[in-house]
């Protein structure tokens, strides 16, 4: 597989032509949807979920399908005809990938604000993208993992925690694009010392196998 990593919380797969976008939100490059035969969602916050975009390219490939929660497929008329629910614990194929969906909700950001549904997304039983949670793929061997760094629902050794939890080969951040260079800086120093394996921050576009 190839893993491209777009502006924040986005990752793009491709193998053998088939092309699985996961999180295209408000803050990810439209090029990111170009060619795709899938889309994964895991929650409903627009820095995952560019409506618009997914509908422009939808205009493109009328043949793109969705798959994410019942309570986030509920908020895509937009979409309709194209999305596919599926719950935590499913196991499911999205554009030829095979793809098992974990977890269940996004981590609290304060105990007043209402928390929304999440789903964690391992594709191929090698990588993972948790979305805006730490709920960890139980009973995976996951080799590539995508840990959250930055939010208004997170803290460094949460991340930290997670990353040794998962025991993946090699980490890269996701949901980035909060933080300024010295901000990012801080955590990528502090990840790749602590995180006990491989570690790294790519730029946008940045593909990696």
């Amino acid at each position: 597989m190839r893993l491209t990593k777009y502006g924040h919380a986005c990752v793009r797969v491709e193998d053998d032509g088939a092309v699985l976008v996961i999180d295209p939100g408000t803050l990810t490059e439209r090029g990111a949807l170009d060619g795709v035969d899938a889309v994964l969602i895991t929650h409903e916050h627009v820095d995952h979920l560019d409506v618009d975009a997914l509908a422009e390219a939808l205009g493109k490939r009328p043949s793109v399908t969705v798959y994410t929660h019942p309570d986030v497929a509920s908020k895509l008329d937009a979409l309709e005809g194209v999305v596919r629910t599926v719950q935590s614990g499913d196991s499911f194929e999205a554009a030829g990938f095979a793809v098992r969906a974990y977890g269940g909700w996004h981590a609290e950001i304060h105990p007043e604000v209402p928390r929304v549904v999440n789903l964690g997304f391992l594709v191929n039983d090698s990588m993972y993208h948790p979305g805006d949670s730490f709920d960890v793929p139980e009973g995976a061997q996951v080799d590539t993992l995508f840990v959250p760094i930055s939010g208004p629902w997170l803290k460094l050794s949460e991340s930290v925690d997670f990353v040794r939890a998962v025991n993946p080969r090699r980490a890269y951040a996701l949901h980035d694009g909060l933080l300024a260079a010295p901000g990012l800086a801080v955590y990528d120093g502090s990840l790749a010392r602590l995180a006990n394996c491989e570690y790294a921050r790519l730029a946008p576009g940045t593909a990696v196998d």
